[in-house]
């Protein structure tokens, strides 16, 4: 048992019965899935039409377009969950789309996709990042020219989550000038569109239930006001704006993750004999478990302080950086300490400290490495 932490303003008695029911959607409707979708590599896009009739898929975003006009603390809970029972990110990068569009589509771009996203009529895709082309998006490639009233993109992505089961992406493409001021967001509709081609489904070291992809746009057609907002030029000052909010994303499973290791592996080594005893008894499984079970509170409560502060509008883009690299650090860190306790057991993948291990590896990396976290944070320290 994990020591209680201090409960803040934001987790009050509505979020916490949101919460029981998501949790017992997760564990009924998806749970008994999840071996089958890793084993074909990616969960069909119809199993998100009931999750968004329940209400889950897209809760903040205001009742005029789909959602219940709740608080990011909604979505940040519904991640939180599908964490617990190993399931992949595949809607917090849903929602990052959803918020692209809600913060700069016009009216008629929110009209005709925020309510098919929320009902997950729609599921959605963020195309950045290209072959060669990693954390620098001012050195895309993949182009825009416009073309009467039409644009014609050509380009290719790679490592694109939900690429292959995704039917709606909003594409990063260069509109202009070499450098950030180039840049745009297109959103395509990618069902049936001539021109656009999934290519390979990548395969990974974890998170085998979310399909990853590489796509291509070959002479694609997209209608003038399918581009992002009002104007050419924007779009690296909308992918930019919505760091802060992307980075909790990541620290919240980041935090169920831990707390899901130390609780396997008090179970295991409290049943587990080796030597006439049980493996918890030997001093070093104490200290170990102490040790991870410290991290695990520390997390927490450093993730609950930067909701709290992310509600409160207070959440300056600096902590959400500490936040995501320091948590996804820990957590790789917790589950490498949780697994050699399970000796052997541990290497095995049909346990599930096996399979946290895997999928923790790539929370250093997407989102932003560990190493752009530390070198923004570099930045501001030097004024």
């Amino acid at each position: 048992m994990l020591p209680r932490l201090l409960r803040h303003p934001w987790m009050d008695d509505d979020i916490e019965a949101f919460r029981e029911q998501v949790r017992r959607y997760v564990e009924r409707e998806l749970a008994p899935g999840l071996d089958g979708w890793r084993r074909q590599g990616f969960i069909p896009r119809e199993v998100w039409r009931p999750f968004g009739a329940m209400g889950f898929l897209l809760p903040e975003m205001p009742e005029a377009h789909g959602g219940a006009g709740a608080t990011l603390a909604y979505q940040l809970v519904v991640q939180d969950e599908l964490a617990k029972s190993e399931m992949p990110a595949n809607t917090a990068v849903h929602t990052i789309a959803a918020h692209y569009i809600l913060d700069y589509g016009t009216e008629a771009q929110k009209r005709r996709w925020l309510p098919r996203l929320a009902s997950g009529e729609l599921l959605a895709g963020i195309a950045l990042t290209e072959p060669g082309v990693g954390s620098d998006l001012k050195a895309l490639r993949t182009r825009a020219r416009r073309d009467g009233d039409h644009y014609v993109i050509d380009g290719a992505k790679t490592f694109i989550t939900n690429g292959f089961s995704a039917n709606l992406l909003v594409v990063a493409v260069r509109t202009g000038e070499a450098g950030s001021r180039g840049v745009s967001l297109a959103v395509l509709e990618t069902e049936d569109l001539p021109g656009f081609r999934v290519g390979r489904r990548l395969e990974k070291l974890g998170q085998h239930a979310s399909d990853t992809a590489e796509l291509f746009f070959d002479g694609v057609r997209m209608p003038a006001a399918q581009l992002l907002g009002e104007k050419e030029g924007e779009g690296f000052v909308q992918l930019m704006s919505q760091l802060p909010y992307e980075r909790m994303l990541l620290c919240v499973p980041a935090a169920a993750v831990i707390e899901r290791a130390v609780e396997l592996a008090v179970d295991y080594t409290r049943e587990r004999k080796a030597f006439g005893q049980a493996v918890f008894d030997f001093q070093n499984t104490r200290f170990k478990l102490a040790e991870c079970a410290t991290l695990a509170h520390v997390v927490r409560s450093f993730v609950n302080d930067c909701i709290q502060r992310m509600l409160n509008g207070t959440l300056d883009p600096e902590a959400a950086y500490m936040a995501k690299w320091w948590c996804t650090e820990q957590q790789g860190k917790v589950t490498d300490e949780c697994l050699q306790l399970f000796g052997g057991y541990g290497y095995m993948a049909e346990y599930p400290i096996a399979r946290l291990y895997a999928d923790a590896r790539v929370q250093r990396i997407y989102g932003g490495t560990t190493e752009i976290m530390k070198d923004l944070i570099a930045r501001k320290l030097a004024g």
